[in-house]
């Protein structure tokens, strides 16, 4: 592979873009996912090839910097396209808060215009536009700086991080997250109920789904998610449940978001259990073709005798979220959060997604990508409202 280093050059993103999404080879990991790093700011360094003087300079400064970066306030996130960094081992990743991507597909350096769309990552000579891109906690654009002959892109790119508040007062005041919350959606009795449901019958391990050569399988990464579920199969208890979010869920969800949920898929009893660790990293829950249907997902405690165990929205702070018992919290699939670790106790939730009749075909015509069993059984299109009532 060769390539052209452009010490200046033009690029797409502004202040206030939105930062592409991707997912690439990291020296970690195989498949990492750039946004589930959102809630501190990032810094993308897209240096070419770390064999370059004026690469090894950017990344020595940045490593200088560990009151900065340190995975609170900040991530450094280097981009080579040099399959020679790898094989040389000319850089290295170093927690917290420093972590290298191998771009060698050019995959992250196109969407960020570092390399023309039509550039080969085998064959031919192409422009590289070395830069660094600062991203705010909600994966928005702050500054993107190219590199520059003096490397006076180093202390421009340290300075802007020095002026920036804490990541949860990136805009000014700390934002709430775009959740709803909303008590009293099942009743003590039917919270009871569930929770003897699942100790009278027990759960089993969940994954979680992820994308692998375009298709949706579940997989099983107890560092990354730990809980037991329990599948509801009884007609006359979902019907029941569904009567519940038609009467006190979706009218909320039209009101705030202006869109009417038709269907309900994934009836279930969680236990995030403290003497298994019980915990769900960040993640989102539409990212691939077996999920992208997704619209909304919903969290019922149904018990509150417990600890930790709370859903936080990282891109909106640190501040976390525990219902009362039958309480929902009720958020876009597409919102990163996570569920702190059980430090006492169990807690027991209901945990379906909600989404329409347009969602309901893509998910119909995307079943051809999901490897196994349906992911996500028990997908009932709920009562009307009169029905309801």
């Amino acid at each position: 592979m060769s390539f052209s280093l452009h010490i200046a050059g033009a690029t797409h993103l502004l202040p206030g873009d939105a930062a592409p999404s991707f997912i690439q080879r990291s020296i970690s990991n195989p498949r990492y996912a750039f946004d589930s790093a959102a809630g501190r700011y990032l810094v993308l360094c897209f240096y070419g090839s770390a064999g370059d003087a004026q690469a090894q300079a950017a990344i020595r400064s940045a490593r200088e910097r560990t009151d900065i970066f340190n995975d609170t306030h900040a991530s450094f996130f280097g981009v080579s396209i040099d399959p020679e960094d790898e094989t040389a081992l000319r850089v290295a990743n170093r927690a917290p808060g420093y972590r290298h991507f191998w771009d060698f597909d050019l995959k992250a350096s196109k969407l960020y215009s570092v390399v023309p769309r039509d550039a080969h990552p085998v064959s031919g000579e192409f422009p590289l536009s070395r830069q660094w891109v600062i991203i705010d906690p909600t994966m928005r654009v702050i500054s993107a700086i190219p590199f520059r002959d003096d490397q006076g892109d180093v202390a421009e790119v340290l300075a802007v991080l020095d002026s920036l508040p804490p990541p949860e007062r990136f805009a000014g005041p700390e934002l709430m997250a775009p959740i709803l919350f909303l008590p009293r959606v099942f009743e003590p009795e039917l919270c009871r109920h569930l929770i003897d449901l699942y100790e009278a019958q027990g759960g089993q391990e969940s994954g979680f789904m992820r994308e692998i050569d375009g298709r949706t399988m579940g997989v099983t990464d107890h560092s990354f998610k730990r809980r037991k579920d329990h599948y509801i199969a009884n007609q006359e208890l979902i019907v029941a449940l569904q009567k519940r979010f038609q009467r006190r869920v979706v009218p909320e969800i039209a009101k705030i978001h202006q869109f009417k949920a038709t269907r309900m898929e994934r009836y279930i009893v969680s236990c995030y259990a403290a003497e298994d660790g019980g915990h769900f990293s960040a993640h989102r829950d539409d990212t691939t073709r077996g999920t992208a249907h997704r619209r909304f997902a919903v969290s019922v405690n149904l018990n509150d005798d417990f600890d930790g165990g709370e859903v936080n929205f990282p891109e909106y702070g640190a501040r976390s979220f525990k219902a009362p018992p039958g309480g929902a919290v009720v958020f876009s699939c597409t919102l990163l959060h996570r569920v702190s670790k059980v430090t006492r106790g169990r807690r027991y939730a209901f945990l379906p997604f909600l989404y329409d009749e347009d969602a309901a075909r893509i998910r119909k015509e995307n079943a051809q990508f999901i490897v196994g069993n349906d992911p996500v059984p028990g997908t009932i299109a709920m009562p009307t409202a009169e029905a309801a009532t």
